[in-house]
């Protein structure tokens, strides 16, 4: 039984890694085993930079490795970019095992107005969104994509893809 951390107790994370892993291995899908683990990510809450946010999810799938004994390490960050003025949402992943680093950023798209400024005043884009739609937990649902996508994409989705990509050298071992 291979054992695959997600580096995050979040249960759209968790459930992104299940269906990205489940998917890319599907001729070995009932040999795996998923555990959130919360763990640092040792950068600010909302990172605001691509280095800043790239840097936490290897953090927290390093952190992860340092905790627990697994095949696999699955590190999440979200973040946000300032380009010129706007802000653009996004998120990094790195999985980490014995031997491999995967990596892979998701599409982007930029925030509006609303939600740009509640985060230059230091809110997360989670509870940013929380706000803006009268929602609850929004990051551990949705997220700010999919109610500004009347959830055409969510969180979940916009993550399961992203993890799919950050698998390719554990896919194509002989090429990297």
């Amino acid at each position: 039984m291979k054992k695959v951390i997600i580096c995050s107790k979040n249960p759209v994370k968790i459930e992104a890694t299940k269906q990205a892993f489940l998917s890319v291995f599907r001729n070995d899908k009932d040999n795996y085993k998923f555990s959130g683990l919360s763990v640092s990510s040792q950068v600010s809450d909302q990172p605001m930079s691509q280095e800043e946010t790239y840097q936490g999810a290897i953090n927290r799938a390093n952190n992860a490795k340092k905790e627990i004994e697994a095949d696999y390490y699955v590190g999440i960050e979200g973040g946000i970019e300032i380009i010129k003025e706007e802000l653009e949402a996004f998120a990094w992943i790195v999985i980490l095992s014995n031997k491999k680093l995967g990596k892979a950023k998701t599409g982007s798209f930029f925030l509006p107005k609303k939600l740009a400024d509640l985060v230059k005043q230091g809110y997360e884009l989670g509870e940013a969104t929380d706000i803006v739609f009268g929602c609850h937990n929004a990051k551990q649902k949705g997220g700010a994509v999919g109610y500004l996508t009347n959830n055409a994409l969510n969180r979940e989705k916009f993550y399961k893809e992203t993890i799919s990509m950050a698998l390719i050298p554990f896919i194509n071992k002989n090429l990297y």
